[in-house]
């Protein structure tokens, strides 16, 4: 039977946030290239999207796959890359918000998305930065 020590279980978790970060990434690439780049019924199908926030988003999609390599290689640089990517995701949000409250109309899916990926950032900056 194997043993799980405390190493092992964090080796687990850390590849599990790895992976997620590197599909997160790729999922986020093409959703935001195909409204930036792509036909006009991409971007009908994202509904009232606010530019910066898909730029962001787009932009922060390779990062989200660089950070997912690095922590899945246990580098320390991850863990900062992994935290800037929650603090400029939190950044995003807050500016989403600003922007939102002057009436510009908004898809309320986009408030979800942002909490998820602010708070998915966290965790992941979190995990990779425990050392065993």
């Amino acid at each position: 039977m194997a043993r799980h020590t405390p190493a092992t279980r964090l080796s687990r978790l850390r590849r599990l946030v790895a992976t997620l970060a590197i599909i997160f990434g790729a999922m986020t690439l093409v959703s935001g290239g195909a409204v930036l780049f792509g036909p006009e019924q991409a971007r009908d199908m994202a509904g009232r999207y606010i530019d910066f926030v898909v730029w962001f988003n787009f932009i922060a999609g390779g990062f989200y796959i660089l950070a997912g390599v690095g922590v899945w290689l246990d580098q320390m640089w991850a863990a900062r890359l992994a935290t800037f990517i929650a603090v400029a995701t939190t950044l995003t949000a807050l500016g989403f918000a600003i922007v939102v409250f002057q009436g510009h109309p908004f898809e309320m899916r986009t408030v979800g998305a942002l909490a998820f990926r602010a708070a998915f950032w966290v965790v992941a900056a979190m995990v990779a930065r425990v050392r065993p």
